[in-house]
């Protein structure tokens, strides 16, 4: 029974010290997460709603540096019952006219651009939806994996505690040990049913998480990996902050923001000049010479101190306030970069200390202890002690991995390149 205990713990906690090796089960795990990535891409409708969002956006580009609608009249004057021209009459025509209004050269060329910069900060909104949605996918997916790792490391670790318990038992029988290790040994076994029971709901819940993200239904399976690599961070931090200024959807909307208030302001600028209209009109008289007239009209902003220069303070206004946005979001991106940055060097050391150093000697102080429990030399609560460190310290090690993952996860949706899969 020693031996098979041993060789059962070897075999369990073996992995342990392999971990750091890329196992074959991570392709799967990539190309696994991959396919649902796309799926939530193709039928979230969040991500659908901003895509939408983005494209009307973009089709007011257009329309906004096109000329307003032109107008065309048609007038009658002479008898109204019958409706016919009055003979001998100069006043008495039909007239048809056609009017265009031109708004002062410029204005609609910054009309286009303002619509233009709106496009872009919409399309960058739904960049950021995007991002958001695949890292609570990846992240709920990651909680999925790491619900389902530990209920495989509590149920093997329930297992050996019930051989713990028939050898207590064993040991009882021929009057080397007592019926208090026996007890103890099924309490702990309960403790750890109750435990996996904890953890299955943390799997449901995450399983149904990600089938709401994908729109389908909830009690759809959703395949994890065996086990996860320990993943490595490539980028230095001034590397990670260069491209999140090129690349956060957060700074990008507010550049944009910046450059349509920079045209607005230009736009309001023009409203101190006229807008033109020009109207051509054509009469058809009776028994008398067709006649033809043109109009110029000026629209003249005779008012602009009530009109075009509170609209030009505002626009100024609003130009301030969104650079100040820009500088606080910039501000505030460096710490969204460093924070989990930091994480994953903290990560990284743990993930080594757990795997390298603390769970093999954990797990032969486990072995050790069985021997010795057979001698008589170690007492019961020794034994249980052990082993719910290596226990712990297992459980620990997939915590601080998953937190890895995430924390690659938050820096991916900040700088818009994959890191982890």
């Amino acid at each position: 029974m020693n031996s098979n205990i041993g060789n059962s713990y070897k075999l369990r906690f073996g992995i342990a010290s392999l971990i750091f090796f890329v196992l074959n089960t991570i392709a799967l795990h990539a190309q696994d997460l991959d396919t649902l990535v796309n799926e939530l891409l193709a039928k979230n409708p969040a991500i659908l709603a901003a895509r939408h969002a983005a494209d009307a956006s973009g089709s007011q580009i257009t329309p906004a540096r096109t000329l307003p609608e032109p107008s065309i009249s048609f007038e009658t004057v002479g008898n109204l019952i019958p409706p016919t021209l009055m003979a001998g009459d100069p006043s008495s025509a039909r007239g048809l006219r056609f009017s265009q209004e031109i708004p002062f050269p410029g204005k609609l060329k910054l009309q286009g651009q303002v619509a233009a910069a709106e496009a872009a900060a919409q399309m960058w909104k739904y960049e950021e939806v995007r991002r958001e949605m695949v890292a609570e996918l990846k992240s709920t997916y990651y909680d999925l994996f790491l619900a389902q790792k530990l209920m495989d490391v509590v149920e093997n670790s329930r297992k050996l505690l019930q051989q713990f318990a028939e050898i207590s038992e064993s040991q009882y029988r021929v009057g080397k040990g007592t019926q208090q290790d026996v007890i103890k040994a099924d309490v702990e076994v309960s403790r750890l049913l109750d435990r996996t029971t904890e953890l299955e709901q943390d799997k449901a819940s995450a399983q149904v998480r990600i089938n709401t993200l994908l729109y389908r239904s909830p009690d759809t399976p959703v395949a994890v990996p065996a086990d996860m690599a320990v993943p490595k961070l490539a980028y230095t931090i001034d590397e990670l902050y260069k491209k999140a200024e090129a690349n956060n959807p957060e700074i990008r909307m507010n550049q944009k923001e910046i450059e349509k208030n920079e045209y607005n302001v230009a736009l309001a600028k023009k409203a101190f000049y006229p807008d033109f209209e020009g109207q051509f009109e054509y009469f058809s008289r009776r028994d008398l010479p067709e006649m033809y007239g043109f109009m110029f009209k000026v629209k003249v902003p005779l008012y602009f101190w009530r009109r075009q220069r509170p609209e030009l303070e505002a626009a100024a206004s609003s130009l301030i306030e969104q650079r100040k946005n820009y500088e606080n979001t910039l501000s505030s991106l460096y710490f969204k970069v460093k924070d989990p940055f930091i994480k994953t060097s903290a990560d990284a050391k743990l993930l080594d200390l757990y795997g390298n150093t603390i769970i093999p000697r954990s797990t032969l102080a486990v072995e050790s202890s069985i021997s010795s429990y057979r001698t008589g030399t170690v007492d019961f609560l020794s034994l249980l002690s052990n082993q719910q460190t290596v226990l712990e310290y297992e459980m620990k090690y997939y915590e601080v991995l998953i937190d890895y993952y995430k924390a690659l996860v938050t820096i991916e949706s900040l700088i818009g390149e994959k890191l982890a899969s």
